[in-house]
């Protein structure tokens, strides 16, 4: 009897064992592993709640609060924006205040070419009106809508400003090159011109008036045949237009015997 009991202290340990392994892989396979799966979920859900801090629903609300907090940021942000913009319009002669205009659409496929504004006709926005920008010229008015307005950008490949060099008075065209910067195509073959200077719309110009600010000399080749011709680092933030102004054109600009009419 003694040693019955000690056989089976020594075996039936084993057999538990063995038993408990097989009856678990049966388990498994007949539930395809389900039954693991959850108990695994279950003793691991409290650990992942503890890392993660919070139970889904507080996520959810705390991800309302995080959409709450960037709108509350970005109409800030904007309000700010307007501020300035509308303390800029009431220095202007009321006779000559812009239009504040904010651009509310923009083609990926013509991000340097045009830009549309959210006033049109029924503000009092015309075809050939003026568009600037902090840091100066941004381009002209195309086309109306009683709502919204298109504006021709001067980076437009097609685009063609008359300006000079503030600096010496040297002049020529500025055409755009679908990006932050122009090309200055100068009227000399050999300008008084040098990297830095200012660069400014020109009497010559029919389209604008003189003396808005475009942007700086980045870099000048002199080599260029028929004419010289220089890069120019555009002022305005082409790139990232937000709030604009639009001007109305002085009706006394005359040009100044045109070499080109541009």
């Amino acid at each position: 009897m003694f040693t019955a009991g000690r056989w089976w202290w020594s075996k039936g340990l084993q057999i538990g064992l063995l038993a408990l392994v097989i009856g678990s892989a049966w388990i498994i396979r007949q539930t395809q592993g389900t039954l693991v799966l959850e108990l695994y979920q279950a003793i691991s859900r409290p650990f992942q709640m503890l890392q993660i801090g919070g139970t889904p629903a507080e996520h959810a609300q705390d991800a309302r609060v995080l959409e709450l907090q960037t709108r509350i940021a970005d109409l800030e942000s904007q309000n700010n924006k307007l501020k300035q913009l509308l303390g800029y319009v009431e220095k202007e002669p009321v006779s000559s205040r812009p239009i504040p205009a904010r651009v509310v659409g923009r083609s990926a496929d013509n991000w340097w070419q045009q830009v549309t504004l959210n006033r049109g006709s029924l503000s009092g926005i015309q075809p050939n009106f003026i568009v600037k920008a902090d840091g100066g010229l941004v381009g002209l008015v195309e086309s109306v809508t009683p709502n919204t307005s298109r504006v021709l950008l001067i980076s437009d490949l097609k685009s063609q400003v008359g300006v000079t060099i503030t600096r010496t008075g040297a002049k020529g065209v500025l055409r755009g090159a679908s990006s932050a910067e122009a090309v200055l195509e100068f009227y000399e073959k050999v300008p008084n011109v040098k990297p830095g200077d200012l660069v400014a719309t020109s009497t010559y110009s029919q389209k604008f008036p003189s003396g808005l600010a475009v942007g700086r000399v980045k870099s000048l080749d002199l080599t260029k045949l028929p004419a010289s011709v220089a890069k120019i680092e555009l002022f305005p933030p082409i790139h990232s237009l937000d709030w604009v102004t639009v001007y109305s054109k002085p009706e006394n600009q005359q040009p100044v015997n045109p070499p080109v009419s541009k």
